[in-house]
């Protein structure tokens, strides 16, 4: 059974789907469609992941934590219950000032 077919139909915590591991990212895609995907994280303190970009706008939601989110070289720090929109092929990079978890949404460009 996929992620996503084990969360449909079903209540679930977002918060609880996902635990953190010592010196890591840990990701799990709960929806994956070609609209867009839904996606959790959980980085340890320090971990990080380098500029990218993507073809999708971007949600991002801080569930727990605190985080530092540049996008096109501006610094963005997010803490627990806050949120941010990265537009689609922006560059932009994560670092986890502490340990923090968060739901990314990403939605097509039409």
């Amino acid at each position: 059974m996929s992620t996503q077919e084990s969360i449909i139909n079903r209540k679930f915590n977002f918060e609880t789907e996902i635990a953190y591991a010592s010196d890591a990212i840990v990701s799990k895609t709960l929806i994956k469609t070609n609209g867009g995907t839904l996606t959790l994280f959980a980085f340890d303190k320090d971990q990080e992941l380098s500029e990218h970009s993507a073809s999708f706008d971007v949600l991002v939601q801080l569930m727990d934590g605190k985080g530092e989110f540049i996008v096109g070289g501006v610094p963005h720090h997010l803490s627990k219950g806050e949120c941010l929109i990265m537009p689609a092929d922006i560059p932009h990079a994560v670092k986890a000032t502490e340990a923090f978890k968060m739901l990314l949404t990403m939605i097509k460009k039409i």
